[in-house]
């Protein structure tokens, strides 16, 4: 593989994320509520997941690391979505988002600490930029948070937690797991989990199944799936420390492009310099050569 595999497999990421992004919202408006989503994501979970298990001739990988680090990496990120859903439900999303947006300090901090990596100046300066960029994608305006108690800060840290965490032990597990493995088991804790959306959901709303409801849900989730599939190999080829900031912060900035051309949505003053930032820090990224990175202390 070339040098730069790891940012074919990140961008590809961002740009399926991008389009999901910008067009995930639109289901739900409609009348198909987000716990349903989920369990709908969760099912197009097994479309990228039959094609790379079929690159690898049907094999898994059935040890005991990698099935304890492929079902810990699916069930941080996918009980980690079902409790933003939950956060959502119980606080304000203009307070929450910001908040999770910065899982990546948690990734850089442990790839760091525990897995020795570094980069050059470059990408430090890249890493910087990505940071600040990220939380200023989901910074919107609205009322003080007082009144909405603590229980949604509580569930946004956990999800922070939950996605930083997830992304660490990703990079940790392809050391010693395939991709097409990792994956796999990432697709049974998501199925796995689809009974408990299907508790959160109230079903006595009136819920659309139509075309502009689940099956538009289906074609977008796809792309979510996609990128999440790329996103493994991406960690895989690549360092941590260096595909979480771009992933997170690329996805956003693909959203708001996206948004812009397709539905005509002018991003704030506040997502145009998060945009910019994004860019300079993506091209920091991606200028950085790889073989001129800080010595490991």
């Amino acid at each position: 593989m070339g040098k730069k595999t790891w940012l074919i497999y990140a961008l590809v990421t961002t740009v399926t994320w991008g389009f999901w992004g910008a067009l995930s919202s639109i289901p739900m408006g409609n009348g198909f509520p987000s716990t349903l989503v989920y369990c709908v994501w969760a099912l197009t979970m097994i479309v990228p997941g039959v094609v790379v298990l079929r690159i690898h001739h049907w094999k898994v990988q059935t040890d005991r690391k990698s099935v304890i680090y492929g079902s810990l990496i699916g069930f941080l990120g996918a009980g980690g979505q079902l409790l933003l859903f939950q956060a959502l439900k119980v606080g304000p999303a203009y307070l929450i988002f910001p908040i999770i947006s910065i899982s990546p300090v948690v990734t850089i901090a442990l790839s760091y600490l525990l897995l020795k990596e570094r980069t050059g100046a470059l990408g430090v300066i890249g890493i910087v930029l990505a940071l600040i960029a990220l939380p200023m994608f989901e910074v919107s305006k609205g009322a003080d948070a007082g009144g909405f108690g603590v229980l949604w800060f509580v569930l946004a840290l956990l999800v922070l937690a939950a996605w930083g965490i997830q992304a660490y032990f990703m990079k940790l597990a392809n050391k010693t797991t395939d991709g097409g493995s990792i994956f796999f088991y990432m697709t049974v804790t998501a199925l796995m989990l689809i009974p408990v959306a299907l508790v959160m959901t109230d079903f006595s709303a009136d819920i659309n199944w139509g075309m502009d409801g689940m099956l538009a849900t289906a074609g977008i989730q796809v792309l979510n799936s996609i990128g999440a599939l790329c996103l493994v190999f991406a960690y895989r080829y690549g360092k941590a420390i260096v595909v979480s900031p771009l992933a997170n912060a690329g996805a956003p900035l693909m959203t708001a492009v996206i948004s812009l051309l397709l539905l005509g949505v002018m991003p704030t003053t506040t997502k145009i310099i998060g945009i910019s930032l994004a860019v300079i820090a993506a091209l920091f990224i991606a200028l950085q050569p790889e073989d001129e990175v800080a010595p490991s202390s």
